[in-house]
């Protein structure tokens, strides 16, 4: 995985689940700064000296939600679907000027793999519409957590990322390749709605074939658009 030239300082709320944890290992491994976030600072602050033993460096922190958005330029909300909103309107006063990428997809137990879209369309719309002044990003609804703890590890799945405003999207984008993977310029926030669904529906495909983490791959496009990893 290629190191980033220009680190950025990422928060990552959720940090101490499977698939927040595994995106804010990769960031950090690729030399990113990178705060977890809990709402147990004592959890969060375990889990950065874990990963951290596995990287060899002190390239993470773990701190309570609030403080770990604070000194923060892109925060990544990596929680279940019944926490999403209650947690980014938690840190809603931390996020003036910074981009939240939502990670969220609308898994409602115990028929996750059935497609259940919330009313709005999507549960990132849901989000814009109590936080309009912030600049929501969708992304990484398709990759499962199966992948992301082996760095080395290349992913064979594309991510599609959405988002209103295309210097956030194309921010994203670059956070996708430092994670090992193809980031997608997939269209505005209400197409967040399309990436959403299709994580049921990639739950229903690992079910019916055992596979551990089955992905989308976009095909049609030439060599330009770069895969990192």
């Amino acid at each position: 995985m290629t190191e980033v030239s220009a680190p950025l300082r990422i928060a990552v709320l959720g940090g101490t689940g499977a698939e927040g944890g595994g995106l804010a290992y990769r960031w950090a491994n690729a030399g990113h700064s990178v705060t977890i976030g809990s709402r147990d600072a004592a959890k969060a602050a375990a889990a950065a000296v874990a990963m951290n033993a596995r990287i060899g460096r002190e390239a993470l922190k773990g701190f309570s939600n609030e403080d770990a958005v604070r000194d923060a330029e892109i925060v990544v909300l990596a929680v279940p679907y019944a926490a999403q909103m209650s947690t980014a309107l938690s840190v809603k006063d931390g996020l003036a000027g910074k981009i939240l990428v939502d990670v969220t997809a609308p898994l409602k137990p115990p028929k996750v793999g059935t497609v259940q879209l919330p009313e709005g369309g999507s549960c990132v719309a849901a989000l814009q519409a109590a936080m309009p002044e912030v600049k929501l990003v969708s992304a990484f609804q398709n990759v499962s957590a199966h992948h992301l703890p082996d760095a080395d590890h290349r992913i064979d799945c594309d991510v599609l990322v959405c988002g209103d405003d295309k210097a956030a999207r194309e921010r994203v984008i670059g956070l996708v390749q430092a994670a090992g993977m193809r980031g997608i310029h997939a269209g505005p926030l209400a197409n967040s709605a399309a990436s959403e669904a299709l994580t049921s529906v990639l739950i229903f495909i690992n079910r019916n074939y055992k596979v551990a983490g089955s992905g989308i791959r976009i095909t049609g496009l030439d060599n330009s658009i770069p895969h990192q990893g």
